[in-house]
């Protein structure tokens, strides 16, 4: 089992377009287990690692901190449960979850344009829901939720990533806000229930990256809002990004 001092962090979507910017800025800082479906962060892992072609027997720095990847399609039957379980294994310890992984597919003409929209409901909620339900919820059965004093310790917190979408309307996206919107109530509501035993819930709410917000604006958030002692709130990224209490994230349902 691993034992490092670093801040463990358990993130899903790592093959993404946010969770492979994470990795790249933060696995010299974090201890990642990258959840991916299909290709890998573009960091040093358990499965690749730098060369020198010069001196390929020689040791390279970059390769000193390795992200643990886990592949995983996290809404089958019973894959929520491995991969906790090797983040544990892994690890003995998750300090941040990060639930990134999402199902997006736009309905430019509409729900009532054939059954397309119909048929799509299930993906969503399922992955941008359901799963994040289910991640929080084995992590507090199977390592946080006897522990208070190490969890508050620990400052242990969980980072929904949801979205602009889930508080505004934009065409074509009826499933994916109905689905951001029903995870960021799913924060609220998780945060009040864990608070219990010390583990803090946010979410971000970014705009659309990386057309609008850079990426990497996007990482660091989830980043401030590990070392805040927030709790509770959906944040904004790249929207009015008023600083609220040192950090550069806006409160969506704040009075302006």
């Amino acid at each position: 089992m691993f034992t490092g001092e670093r801040r463990v962090c358990l993130l899903t979507g790592a093959s993404g377009t946010l969770g492979d910017a994470f990795c790249q800025a933060y696995h010299r800082d974090y201890d990642i287990l990258a959840v991916c479906r299909t290709r890998t962060p573009a960091v040093p892992s358990q499965l690749e690692w730098y060369v020198d072609p010069l001196a390929p027997d020689a040791a390279v720095p970059e390769n000193d901190s390795r992200v643990f990847v886990v592949r995983s399609d996290l809404t089958q039957p019973g894959e929520v449960e491995r991969v906790v379980d090797l983040a544990l294994a892994r690890f003995g310890r998750v300090d941040l979850l990060v639930n990134n992984a999402a199902h997006v597919r736009l309905h430019p003409r509409g729900i009532v344009d054939g059954d397309a929209a119909l048929d799509d409901f299930d993906a969503h909620f399922a992955l941008n829901v359901a799963v994040p339900l289910r991640l929080s919820a084995r992590l507090a059965q199977r390592c946080w939720l006897h522990a208070g004093p190490e969890n508050r310790a620990r400052n242990r917190n969980i980072v929904n990533v949801s979205s602009i979408s889930g508080s505004e309307v934009y065409p074509g996206q009826t499933l994916y806000s109905a689905s951001k919107a029903a995870l960021n109530q799913l924060t609220r509501n998780l945060a009040a229930e864990f608070a219990e035993f010390g583990v803090r819930v946010n979410a971000i709410a970014p705009n659309t990256f990386p057309v609008l917000v850079r990426t990497e604006q996007v990482a660091r958030a989830i980043v401030e809002l590990d070392a805040s002692d927030r709790s509770g709130g959906v944040y904004g990224v790249g929207v009015e990004p008023e600083p609220v209490d040192g950090l550069s994230l806006r409160l969506t349902d704040a009075e302006p």
